[in-house]
């Protein structure tokens, strides 16, 4: 369990994130990088549902270069918790955020002229100029300016003295896959892209093209920055990466008993009554954390959770802002024996507890999705606990 467990006044649920993990994940992974080769940290979706500000000084002591956020508001909120790191935007915003982005000293995304424009007379207009980072589609069809095309655009908006090229950076669609074909095309595009720019005299900027995976997993292009994100929070994102940094989860998600109940045989449990007591001396246990919270309903009945460091079934369907769980008493046949729990007591739903461990890999093989959902998912509502 936690050291010096705290929990918030007015819920007995939270977020309990480790500080002590960010700091040495950011190291652990910055030791991954040649001299020279700057570190941009990922916080977008406040830090993947830790915290923003909190994780980024802390990835700042730890020695991040620059931090990228996936909005204008995200940035905004860095800045105004005094984080001095360049900070850049990781698309390209609409024209009605761009007096925030030069007043907040950003750089955003830039892959279209008229926003590019628009970016430089602002800033002209504020006696400033404006850093941005050159987005490069080179195959994931997400966001960006054609590989073919950077040049063009370059040529068009250059002459501008309100703005200046901090970046030129693409985004990987498969590095998590060991000799995927597509990663070879994107990679080779992209240095085309770069060459192009260079062999007629434009300042690149930094060029960055690493993710985690890439990071860890392709040093060959590290180049002039890397950024990373999920690595960061102490998870991985491949089955791959695991033999190659020693990372740990900084998140846990615990909350107390509100209410203990030993019903009768046959009573049901929560919605739809899905669930009927089956014998005896069985508890029934609720926990104010529901799929409001990020624990998904589609959960229901399809998970564990932690009490006194043993393992016991969460039963029923999980509510919006509660769910439920059983504790079998005596040994009582098809469940795992369990000691009596009372009201007050700690249930863990995501983190470790004595010897157990309910991981996000575990709840995100269980929902079919990644492990950046879970954790993002359960930072949107409760409160956040440091350690």
């Amino acid at each position: 369990m936690a050291r010096g467990l705290r929990c918030p006044d007015d819920r007995w649920a939270w977020v309990e994130i480790d500080l002590d993990a960010i700091h040495d994940n950011t190291v652990a992974l910055k030791r991954l990088l040649d001299r020279g080769v700057q570190m941009m940290c990922v916080v977008k979706a406040d830090a993947y549902g830790h915290g923003a500000v909190r994780c980024a000084k802390s990835m700042a002591r730890a020695g991040a270069d620059q931090f990228a956020v996936a909005t204008v508001r995200e940035g905004v909120e860095l800045r105004e918790a005094g984080i001095r790191e360049p900070i850049a935007i990781l698309s390209e915003p609409p024209l009605e955020a761009i007096q925030d982005i030069v007043d907040h000293n950003l750089a955003p995304a830039v892959y279209t002229q008229d926003f590019a424009l628009s970016l430089g007379e602002c800033a002209a207009a504020a006696g400033k100029v404006a850093n941005y980072h050159l987005a490069v589609d080179t195959g994931m069809t997400r966001i960006g300016v054609n590989w073919r095309d950077v040049l063009e655009l370059r040529r068009c908006i250059d002459f501008h003295r309100g703005i200046e090229c901090a970046g030129t950076f693409t985004h990987f669609a498969t590095a998590d896959v060991l000799g995927d074909w597509d990663f070879e095309m994107q990679r080779r595009r992209f240095g085309e892209a770069v060459a192009t720019l260079r062999d007629a005299g434009l300042d690149t900027g930094l060029v960055h093209c690493s993710n985690t995976p890439a990071t860890i997993m392709h040093p060959e292009v590290h180049e002039d920055m890397c950024r990373v994100g999920i690595g960061l929070y102490g998870l991985h994102p491949a089955v791959e990466t695991r033999r190659r940094v020693r990372l740990r989860p900084a998140m846990s998600v615990r909350g107390r008993i509100t209410r203990v109940e030993r019903p009768e045989v046959g009573t049901g449990v929560s919605y739809g009554l899905t669930y009927r007591v089956p014998k005896p001396n069985i508890q029934i246990c609720t926990v104010p954390i529901g799929y409001a919270d990020g624990l998904s309903r589609t959960l229901s009945g399809n998970m564990d959770v932690l009490v006194k460091g043993e393992r016991c079934r969460q039963v029923g369907r999980i509510c919006m802002d509660q769910f439920m769980f059983a504790v079998a008493v005596n040994n009582v046949r098809a469940y795992r024996p369990t000691q009596a729990v009372s009201q007050g007591d700690v249930v863990t739903v995501l983190g470790t507890d004595g010897n157990e461990m309910v991981s996000a890999d575990d709840m995100a093989a269980r929902r079919n999705t990644i492990n950046y959902e879970v954790v993002c998912d359960f930072g949107l509502r409760l409160d956040k606990v440091y350690v």
